[in-house]
């Protein structure tokens, strides 16, 4: 889609969207991603909303019918029919006694971005309508944003574990690479990969049938996530059996960030419908906003994911390092460090939009999922933060720079940030629907 038309660049996100509609949810892409992910359909509700507010407000209401009875709001509703019985049967979300009954599940969680998406179909809604919404998403709002803190922050400090690289939803990026290879590579699949044998595993993977294999995570590291996924199945999803023996719990710097925005977001529902939040989880909420200074690494100038278990910095940079910018909750100093680091060519400052990780780093390469190429999402989270911080200047640019790159290249899953070519799967949804959401 070569079209520098508003007009006719919103038509083709529009029918992208269309394609990808199964009735009440959002598929991501076609064959690739058949079943319903938790923050895609945040961010495709957030653009659906410009079209069709109702239609908005279902996918996240059909979200809802996979939270588990903990509150846990999975990262995957699986498609039920028999085609996929096997994607099913990976996950086994019935060995948990909290998962819903009639509806398979994975057994993790995505970053928080429900209350942002419900926020801002609140935007489209007149006063009595919000309330109404509001008061419709609150319960299980709370019980998530409980869960998290219950659940994954299990010595109170206020920054929320993670327990696999998929919650972070940046599934390969360096910091998750990094940890697993120095703490939790299993001895089998070290061996497939001196033994130069990772190749067979191309046959039985199905992301690399409509991708090619270059613009994935390697087969060594699928098969060590597909390892850490046995696992946390074997501890029927537990998060403290899983942490009483653990060497691979990260504190994301990516999932901080969006849950210290959904809190706000959670506190200003609540406001809306005059609602009490629980002092216990207010004052934890508050924990969050303080403990993201633990993350901050002085000589670089840079935010960091930690290890849960030694509490130290993992040092290597990804985009993540922005996205103090989207949480609203640095200091004007702090903000200026990391849009001087967004503008410099040494790090981020390249031709497209912001990269998943630097250019300097050893790790980058421009096609490789989330080890280089641009994503209109993680974009779009740096525009919002950039805005709030009173840099309009480069937030406009960002935002100009995002809809050429998708205009030029089509509704693609990625892009290379030195060229714009398209990479992923094609007609992918989030990005048609925050391409909409940037041109309205």
């Amino acid at each position: 889609m070569a079209n520098s038309d508003p007009k006719a660049v919103v038509d083709e996100a529009k029918n992208v969207l269309k394609h990808n509609d199964r009735g009440n949810w959002t598929v991501p892409a076609g064959d690739l991603y058949p079943h319903q992910w938790l923050w895609d359909s945040c961010f495709i509700a957030i653009g659906l909303r410009h079209i069709n507010v109702e239609r908005a407000q279902t996918e996240l209401t059909s979200l809802l019918r996979g939270q588990w009875k903990n509150g846990m709001l999975p990262n995957i509703i699986f498609d039920p029919s028999e085609a996929y019985r096997q994607d099913r049967e990976l996950w086994r979300s019935y060995v948990s006694p909290y998962s819903p009954e009639h509806i398979s599940t994975s057994g993790i969680t995505q970053p928080p971005m429900l209350a942002e998406a419900v926020v801002r179909i609140g935007e489209k809604l007149k006063m009595p309508e919000r309330r109404s919404w509001y008061v419709q998403i609150y319960p299980a709002l709370l019980a998530y944003h409980e869960w998290l803190y219950h659940d994954r922050d299990p010595h109170k400090e206020g920054l929320i574990i993670l327990l696999h690289p998929y919650e972070s939803g940046l599934d390969n990026s360096p910091p998750w690479i990094s940890e697993l290879r120095k703490h939790s590579m299993p001895w089998w699949v070290s061996m497939i990969e001196r033994l130069h044998l990772d190749g067979l595993i191309n046959l039985v993977r199905r992301d690399n049938r409509h991708v090619p294999p270059g613009q994935r995570m390697s087969n060594i590291e699928a098969l060590a996530y597909w390892a850490a996924l046995r696992r946390l199945r074997r501890k029927a999803y537990n998060s403290e059996a899983l942490l009483s023996r653990s060497l691979f719990a990260v504190e994301d710097l990516a999932f901080n960030c969006i849950l210290i925005r959904a809190n706000s977001h959670l506190r200003q529902i609540a406001k809306t419908i005059g609602h009490i939040i629980p002092d216990e989880l207010l004052a934890r909420m508050e924990k969050t906003q303080k403990a993201l200074d633990q993350l901050w690494d002085e000589p670089s100038g840079q935010y960091y994911c930690r290890s849960f278990i030694s509490h130290k910095i993992i040092e290597e940079p990804t985009i993540a390092t922005l996205l103090p910018l989207y949480s609203g909750n640095i200091s004007k100093e702090r903000a200026k460090r990391l849009v001087e680091i967004l503008k410099s060519r040494k790090y981020f400052g390249v031709s497209y939009p912001i990269p998943s990780i630097p250019v300097n780093s050893s790790y980058f390469d421009e096609f490789k999922y989330w080890q280089g190429p641009s994503w209109v999402n993680t974009n779009w989270l740096i525009i919002d933060g950039l805005r709030r911080y009173g840099y309009e200047n480069e937030a406009d640019l960002l935002s100009q720079r995002t809809l050429e790159m998708v205009a030029q290249n089509g509704v693609s899953e990625y892009f290379s940030p030195l060229s714009g070519k398209p990479a992923g799967a094609a007609d992918f949804s989030w990005t048609a629907a925050l391409t909409i959401d940037l041109l309205k």
